[in-house]
């Protein structure tokens, strides 16, 4: 197992039934090259529960993935705005700058200023029309602002553009949940396992989606590998399959 993969099965996020405030995470090396950082935290719609049960609006945590270990990320606003700064004078020389604006773009979105970096992600697909990493952030923005639609339209071109992207796959499916939309997300989900069989947070969302559209033999033995992968996951098995 990587070190990758063994980080995201300890920090993968699971399913969280109360709402909290989130942080999206995203891509903190502004080239092709970089490994993702991302941590996204949107509402799900209702599902039902091991009893039938419709559950009230919860909170998905998409998974993290470890930082590169080129590059810390910053990790105060004072850094994120510093790298503004950074990116706006290398773009007033350079206005094309792929990589300031990709930067800019990241660091807006750390400050929670989503719409400005849909702008700035907009302006780099315009730039590198094929850079799956783009629509892949871009995407993830677009979740935070609740734009479920828009948002799988950008995971859809993150996957054309990088059809080994598991966790395009994976945002995919969340965004499909967000929209009550349980049977396209499955497949989703299913490809990100197939991309990575040991993906906890996969199986664990479509367990939830078949238990969602009443599967629930299919959705105990998800949710019961997703435990195996990642203890975390019990709560899910409790609360969608009884166990």
């Amino acid at each position: 197992m990587t070190h990758r993969y063994a980080s995201l099965l300890s920090i993968a996020g699971s399913l969280l039934f109360f709402s909290q405030c989130a942080t999206t995470v995203e891509t903190d090396k502004p080239t092709a090259t970089a490994q993702r950082a991302m941590r996204q935290e949107v509402a799900t719609p209702r599902a039902a529960d091991s009893t039938g049960t419709a559950l009230s609006a919860s909170t998905v945590t998409l998974p993290e993935a470890p930082s590169s270990v080129e590059a810390a990320a910053p990790k105060t606003s004072a850094d994120y705005r510093k790298a503004i700064k950074v990116a706006d004078a290398t773009l007033a020389s350079k206005p094309r700058d792929f990589d300031a604006v990709l930067t800019r773009a990241k660091a807006k979105s750390h400050l929670k200023d989503y719409n400005d970096a849909i702008a700035d992600y907009n302006f780099a697909a315009r730039l590198q029309p094929k850079n799956a990493e783009v629509y892949y952030n871009r995407g993830l923005n677009r979740l935070k602002l609740k734009q479920y639609t828009a948002a799988i339209s950008d995971f859809s071109k993150a996957t054309r553009y990088n059809p080994a992207d598991k966790e395009a796959f994976f945002g995919r499916g969340a965004a499909r949940m967000q929209m009550f939309q349980f049977k396209t997300a499955i497949p989703d989900f299913t490809k990100a396992i197939e991309l990575d069989p040991t993906y906890a947070d996969a199986y664990e969302y479509r367990g939830i989606s078949f238990s969602s559209i009443n599967k629930p033999n299919e959705a105990k033995a998800d949710l019961e590998k997703a435990t195996q992968l990642n203890p975390a996951a019990v709560k899910s098995l409790r609360r969608y399959a009884g166990k």
